[in-house]
């Protein structure tokens, strides 16, 4: 598909850049530069903490706190031996291969960092993705978002705010409620259901003496497909299903959102929800930065790589939700999931070696193997399959078991970025998975 890409100048070191520190992004350097050192790897991100993105739903419900869970990005760049450069990317010149850095301000407005132009060998793009609103009139005005720390904080006092409203309606009004509308039945969607559910008790401790949130808090889930959590096996859908139902969630399926406004949510087929709040966690799609770049994008933004993770230009690879990685002979593609990340940092590991020692690089393309889901039901729940549909075998877990090793998945990403087993508690998660179902690996 390409020429081979350029080398630097003799003498030089290959400094390979890595743009975006999520999941994937932020395990590739940590793991380059555990091997290679500060002078062959930077990482660039907009924020100066990393989140784990999938306990956000956590941070919006005000049951997990970001700044406790959060890990700084210059700690673990001394840490594992790669630079970090704060800042966010608002362009890359492909020609002179470099990548332009935004200034960071303090907040007082005054520069900490100004704007700075950084050479790479080779530029991987790890930049995630954000929410598709699918031209859904009254989305993007009214819709909260989970893409970012910050949407998530947004999320919980905006909540908070409501509640607070609520509870002082209630004094004149009996009736009075608060609806909240999440579109999307995916994992997102149905984690962030059941922990709103959950976090009521939480409530009290702001002291709304009239707000109970097993009373005057409403929330439905919209989907438009013909079930939940569409992309896993049908059993795993029924039993998270069963335990919405179960804690007074409204589920509605085969209702597709046709507008938003400020307090409800209409649909296709006429229907209208009332929505105090809307959480939308019903899609993705590349970032306005891919459209920079003059590369081939696919309909949702993502961009459009080979089975080696390489772009049309040659010094260009993408891992993760911003691009789209083949499977198969049918046109499919590798789902944007937190597993697939974490096999494609694994992938380029080996081809970015064999660039900064100037050696062969590696042929057989990326593979993607499907381990399985977890979704997180709540505290002392979950469910989900292991192994994979893929594997044609599927393992169905449930409940505290399920709970145990969804947890045991953010410890393992820790473990993947600082290189070894930081906690009792995942050496505890392993050995109770490998005495319950012995044939089931984590990977």
């Amino acid at each position: 598909m390409n020429q081979a890409p350029a080398r630097p100048a003799s003498g030089q070191p290959h400094h390979v850049i890595i743009v975006g520190g999520g999941a994937g992004g932020l395990e590739l350097a940590a793991k380059l530069g555990r091997k290679h050192g500060p002078k062959h790897v930077t990482l660039v991100d907009s924020r100066p903490i990393h989140i784990w993105k999938p306990s956000l739903h956590e941070a919006a419900a005000g049951t997990l706190d970001i700044y406790q869970e959060g890990l700084s990005y210059l700690m673990l760049a001394n840490l594992c031996g790669f630079t970090f450069a704060l800042g966010a990317v608002q362009g890359v010149d492909r020609e002179r291969r470099t990548v332009n850095v935004t200034e960071v301000r303090d907040a007082m407005g005054e520069v900490v960092l100004p704007l700075r132009e950084l050479p790479y060998d080779t530029l991987v793009l790890a930049l995630g993705s954000e929410s598709n609103f699918f031209n859904t009139p009254g989305a993007a005005e009214h819709a909260v978002t989970l893409d970012s720390t910050e949407n998530a904080e947004a999320f919980r006092l905006t909540m908070l705010k409501a509640m607070v409203q609520v509870d002082q309606a209630k004094v004149n009004d009996p009736s009075a409620e608060l609806n909240v509308v999440i579109v999307g039945g995916g994992a997102t969607g149905v984690e962030l259901a059941v922990e709103l559910r959950e976090a009521g008790g939480i409530v009290a401790a702001y002291g709304l003496p009239n707000f109970r949130a097993d009373r005057d808090l409403v929330i439905t889930l919209v989907e438009g497909a013909p079930r939940i959590l569409s992309a896993l096996p049908e059993k795993i859908s029924n039993a998270a299903l069963k335990r919405l139902t179960e804690l007074g969630i409204r589920v509605e399926t085969n209702c597709r959102v046709a507008e938003v406004t400020a307090d409800s949510i209409k649909t296709a087929d006429g229907r209208e929800f009332a929505a105090g709040l809307c959480m939308w966690a019903a899609g993705i799609q590349g970032l306005p930065l891919m459209k920079t770049l003059d590369l081939p994008l696919n309909r949702i933004g993502q961009l459009i790589v080979n089975g080696q993770l390489e772009s049309p230009d040659p010094n260009i690879l993408a891992l993760g939700d911003c691009c789209a990685v083949p499977m198969g002979e049918d046109g499919r593609t590798v789902p944007a999931r937190a597993q697939a990340a974490h096999q494609e940092a694994s992938y380029l590991m080996d081809k970015l070696t064999a660039r900064i020692r100037n050696t062969s690089e590696p042929t057989k393309p990326y593979v993607y193997h499907d381990h399985g889901s977890l979704v997180s039901l709540g505290q002392d729940a979950g469910v989900g399959s292991l192994m994979g549909k893929l594997a044609g075998r599927g393992l169905f877990v449930s409940g505290t078991l399920a709970r145990l090793m969804y947890m045991s998945l953010h410890l393992m990403h820790h473990h993947a970025v600082l290189g070894v087993w930081r906690t009792g508690t995942l050496a505890l998660a392993r050995l109770l998975l490998r005495r319950t179902h012995p044939r089931v690996k984590l990977h």
